[in-house]
């Protein structure tokens, strides 16, 4: 592992390796990101509904293939996940990038 992979494994897309709590919280729900540029970061999911969560997204990232392009990650079909609450509750996992 790199020093770039240490710095964002653990933290929450969106927030800066300088924000002065860039882990997850505990009342907070998140997605943990699987491959990719964005590997081993948080993504919060609070509020979503299941069929947001099975839509994937589509997240702006400077570390992809494209500059100020977007990284693709998605749920794996049947990949079991428990009821929603706090804490990570699934895994998307990378499947491309997009200008």
């Amino acid at each position: 592992m790199n020093d770039g992979d240490e710095l964002l494994r653990g933290r929450v897309y969106g927030h800066d390796h300088d924000h002065p709590n860039p882990g997850p919280l505990p009342h907070q729900t998140y997605a943990a990101l699987v491959g990719g540029p964005l590997d081993g970061l948080l993504l919060d999911i609070t509020g979503w509904r299941p069929e947001e969560i099975a839509d994937g997204v589509s997240l702006t990232t400077e570390l992809g293939r494209w500059p100020r392009g977007r990284a693709l990650y998605d749920p794996r079909p049947g990949e079991p996940r428990p009821p929603g609450g706090p804490g990570v509750v699934c895994r998307f996992h990378y499947s491309g990038d997009t200008p």
